[in-house]
């Protein structure tokens, strides 16, 4: 219970990789405010959480408008307390699928670094404040191993991915002075909803390219996640953890 007493916050917490690390967080003694626009999703988290005798609050958010991300962290500093760990994981490729740079428009282009970059500055505006004037706190992005490989089709989401890296090593160098530590993880291929839905050729694709051969799980990534958010990563900033089976190798 290394997070006992501390509060937790969690976007894209509804499913996968979210959903996962928040379980961790809270079976690590955190109060954990979880954050999506998928409501049923929260609550079902919420559920899952308080289940294993945890506390949490779901709070549906559009992590797309700045007022829907104020009104939520004001409501979890309201209810919960100030916030010591941020988990920034919402994210994700455009909705309307992956296509070449010549092909993507410009509206698809501003979807994709919203979600994953914009939203990530939005969120941790919320409370960096605090944890400098605290002299504590975490905060921990979700990359992306696409942020190495990049891919056919995903340039907006490796450039979205690749500026979170960057936004990583620039904040940990501004907080470091006061005790807040600033970490990212990038993610390799892990069994969620999205890869639930890939034809079944493209999973075997992906195995194919993974030296561990095999498809990483949503917890796997929660370890990452409870290791960065615990005392014992205290001297740890700036960096970011590959947890993709090894395939950035190749």
């Amino acid at each position: 219970m290394e997070l006992k007493g501390q509060v937790a916050v969690v976007t894209g917490a509804a499913s996968g990789i979210g959903r996962a690390s928040a379980l961790r967080l809270a079976h690590d003694g955190a109060v954990v405010g979880l954050l999506d626009m998928n409501e049923a999703g929260l609550l079902e988290t919420q559920a899952m959480i308080e289940a294993q005798g945890g506390q949490a609050l779901s709070v549906p958010t559009d992590l797309l408008e700045r007022s829907d991300i104020s009104a939520a962290f004001g409501r979890i500093t309201d209810e919960l307390g100030p916030v010591d760990v941020l988990f920034n994981n919402a994210g994700g490729p455009a909705r309307a699928g992956t296509r070449s740079f010549p092909n993507a428009n410009v509206e698809q282009w501003d979807e994709v670094l919203a979600l994953n970059l914009r939203a990530v500055a939005d969120c941790t505006r919320e409370v960096v404040g605090d944890m400098k004037a605290r002299r504590q706190g975490r905060i921990i992005s979700t990359s992306s191993e696409q942020a190495y490989r990049g891919g056919p089709g995903f340039t907006d989401y490796s450039a979205a991915k690749a500026g979170l890296l960057g936004f990583t090593r620039s904040l940990a160098l501004e907080m470091a002075p006061y005790g807040v530590t600033v970490n990212a993880i990038c993610p390799g291929v892990i069994r969620t909803g999205l890869t639930d839905q890939m034809p079944e050729e493209h999973i075997q694709a992906s195995i194919a390219s993974i030296p561990m051969g095999r498809i990483g799980e949503p917890e796997e990534i929660a370890h990452a996640v409870s290791f960065f958010a615990s005392p014992g990563a205290s001297y740890v900033t700036g960096t970011y953890l590959l947890v993709a089976g090894g395939r950035t190798l190749h």
